[in-house]
């Protein structure tokens, strides 16, 4: 496997560093946190969605027909990664960018890409993703939101939770059942929905970082047009795996393991830092080991990942590697914040804005954000079942 970019790639690469570095926030920094009050939080993240699209960076990697750059899946990651390494805020509408856009783009009708993928490219419109419902999570073929016919339209009944950016989204990717006898898998169907439709109920929730980053949705009559079909009747399922297949791709995950390795080196400055028994924490051989490994298994999940991405650069199905890198990962961002606060001590009780706390207490709501990991975008259950199963051939 050659790891070395081309020319033209690292070329590519510090035009996109340039270009992040001149259009920060201003005061923005490696360890700076976005706002914490909700409003301010979605407007901070829409301004700076809404100056990568003035830059030229909003779907880099569409093709020029829709808007982009027609850019590859490399500059696309390398685009990614370079954000991530200098702490770059992340936009409010990457549901759009990254699942709704590419759908439409590989299954939706041209009518559809005309309409939609403008708005998205834009920011004008914040997009959500309607798949979880309260019994029907990682086990997604058990969905029981309905959508029967009227004429030429669709009437949706049912319920969705932890749907994320639904209460700042204008529209919706939306998983229904439309064919109750059928198979759990063969009766799905894929919708748009537009969320000020009537009938759709939005009710946000909070997390454990005192932020709601995700909403029940509720569907009472909820009339949607049958042009807002994507794919075929009934084969929704085919659509859902694609969609969930962007939300796992490698070049997602390569920013992530750069992301990662930045905190472990903040970590490492942190113990510089940090006494323990009158001396600098990094001076402990056990804190010493335990940086050490994390730092190991950053770069094993770097290097699992340039193979799935090889795969998929070579035009095969990203495989197993994207079930096995989710359940991997999880796992580790646990594993490295429960370090971080480790290292920190008894200042690990301070949070954010408390005068005591270290960097304004980024890795307390990290260490609460990584509580997730382990159940969006799949369990580690189901993660582990699925790996079982189709990767190792063992038996239901």
């Amino acid at each position: 496997m050659d790891f070395q970019f081309t020319p033209a790639e690292e070329e590519f690469r510090r035009e996109v560093r340039n270009w992040l570095y001149a259009n920060l926030p201003d005061g923005w920094g490696p360890r700076s946190q976005e706002p914490l009050e909700e409003e301010s939080w979605a407007k901070f993240r829409l301004d700076w969605e809404r100056k990568l699209y003035q830059g030229g960076w909003s779907g880099i990697h569409w093709p020029k027909q829709y808007g982009g750059r027609g850019a590859t899946l490399v500059e696309q990651a390398i685009f990614m990664e370079e954000s991530a390494r200098i702490n770059a805020p992340e936009g409010l509408n990457l549901m759009g960018r990254y699942l709704a856009a590419p759908v439409l783009i590989k299954h939706g009708t041209e009518a559809q890409r005309q309409r939609f993928l403008p708005s998205i490219l834009r920011a004008e419109e914040v997009w959500c993703q309607g798949f979880s419902e309260p019994n029907a999570g990682s086990d997604l073929a058990s969905v029981r939101t309905t959508a029967r016919r009227d004429g030429g339209d669709f009437i949706v009944n049912g319920q969705k939770i932890w749907t994320t950016m639904a209460q700042h989204a204008q529209w919706q990717l939306l998983l229904v059942r439309t064919d109750p006898e059928a198979p759990k898998h063969k009766g799905l169907s894929f919708l748009l929905l537009d969320m000020k439709t009537p009938g759709v109920t939005v009710k946000p929730l909070v997390r454990l970082t005192g932020r709601a980053g995700f909403s029940e949705v509720f569907y009472d009559d909820v009339r949607i047009p049958g042009e807002n079909l994507v794919g075929g009747l009934n084969e929704g399922w085919r659509i859902a795996m694609t969609t969930l297949a962007f939300e796992r791709g490698p070049e997602e995950a390569l920013a992530r393991q750069v992301r990662f390795k930045r905190q472990v080196l903040e970590m490492v400055e942190i113990a510089s830092r940090c006494r323990r028994n009158g001396c600098p924490a990094i001076e402990d051989g056990a804190i010493r080991q335990k940086l050490a490994q994390i730092y190991i298994d950053v770069e094993a999940m770097r290097l699992n990942l340039l193979r799935a991405f090889s795969r998929v650069l070579q035009g095969k199905d990203p495989g197993p590697e994207a079930t096995f890198t989710k359940l991997y990962w999880s796992h580790m961002y646990q594993r490295l914040t429960e370090l971080a606060l480790e290292i920190e001590g008894p200042a690990a009780n301070y949070v954010r804005d408390d005068p005591h706390a270290i960097d304004d207490g980024s890795f307390q709501a990290e260490f609460l954000l990584s509580r997730s990991a382990t159940i969006y975008s799949g369990t580690s259950e189901i993660q582990r079942n699925i790996i079982a199963e189709r990767v190792l051939g063992l038996p239901r």
